[in-house]
């Protein structure tokens, strides 16, 4: 009967094509955009006058597996860009065998002045979780009944720190970059509970340009550097949102900050903040829409 056919067609057309764009959507965002890596580039007005322009390469959340070879390599690859310092905000491994291959990922970026904190996956393994979690808390209450670090975080830090760069969780300290002294400040993980920011409490030197660094942009602690003069904030973690919504933007943020500073070059008082985007995802929710994959060049310019 061909009527009948006709509506059994009809019945199952519309369900099925939009499986079948699910499930292309999804091998996009798995597959396509997850390895779709791009350099942003952005001037930030915070130096004096006649001052030499600094540039800064900022990466984060890495969230590094053996085995992610077109990441490693394009990282390495940057590199060329010549920046007189590499900043770290966290969460570079999500494996206990992933120290080698983030050191790789890093090869001749190891050599230039460098600064670190640590992030929560850094410290935790990812493990198997509902995702649309996210839409309505933050991961935070994920780390409540975990007290005991799996992954080998110090591990990490010794070989960074070998390296020369500056371990900046709960620290202070300075790098000469050029002829100008960089004054750096930073924070643990405060996704953890990890921040204690009156460890680092104090005015920021009046030097060129002072640098305030942390995985998470929680907005008490963005608070506290501006209030204590820090120009530059740097943090990662949101992962610009990871899955956003064309012509809208970020679903969620992961932690305090608002949506539209979910990523990228804004103001925070008298501060700059840049949120990075990061470079990848949990082992376990590894897709991306709508927000690929960054690492960005910071250039300081004179105000």
């Amino acid at each position: 009967m061909v009527w009948h056919d006709g509506w059994v067609r009809k019945r199952y057309a519309v369900p099925l094509g939009v499986l079948g764009a699910g499930v292309a959507g999804i091998g996009y965002a798995s597959v396509i955009e997850r390895n779709w890596f791009r350099l942003r580039r952005y001037d930030v007005p915070v130096l004096a006058p006649g001052q030499r322009p600094i540039k800064i390469l900022h990466i984060s959340d890495t969230h590094l597996t053996p085995g992610r070879r077109r990441l490693i390599s394009w990282v390495a690859a940057l590199d060329a860009l010549e920046p007189d310092l590499v900043v770290n905000t966290g969460d570079s491994i999500s494996h206990p065998d992933a120290i080698g291959p983030f050191l790789e990922l890093l090869g001749p970026l190891l050599d230039r002045p460098g600064v670190f904190v640590y992030g929560s996956n850094d410290m935790y393994s990812p493990v198997p979780k509902n995702p649309a979690r996210y839409l309505w808390r933050t991961s935070r209450t994920d780390y409540n009944r975990r007290t005991v670090p799996d992954l080998p975080y110090e591990d990490l830090g010794a070989a960074l720190t070998a390296a020369g760069w500056l371990d900046l969780n709960n620290h202070v300290g300075s790098l000469k970059l050029g002829d100008a002294e960089v004054e750096f400040a930073g924070i643990g993980d405060s996704h953890i509970g990890k921040d204690r920011y009156d460890d680092i409490a104090g005015p920021a030197s009046s030097g060129p340009v002072s640098i305030g660094v942390m995985h998470s942009p929680e907005p008490r602690n963005l608070d506290r550097f501006a209030a204590d003069g820090y120009q530059l904030l740097l943090a990662g973690h949101t992962h610009g949102g990871q899955l956003c919504v064309p012509f809208y933007g970020a679903l969620v943020t992961n932690c305090g900050i608002d949506k539209p500073r979910v990523k990228g070059l804004h103001r925070h008082g008298g501060s700059w903040l840049h949120v990075s985007a990061g470079l990848g995802t949990s082992p376990y929710a590894p897709v991306r829409f709508c927000c690929p994959p960054e690492a960005s060049l910071l250039t300081l310019v004179p105000a």
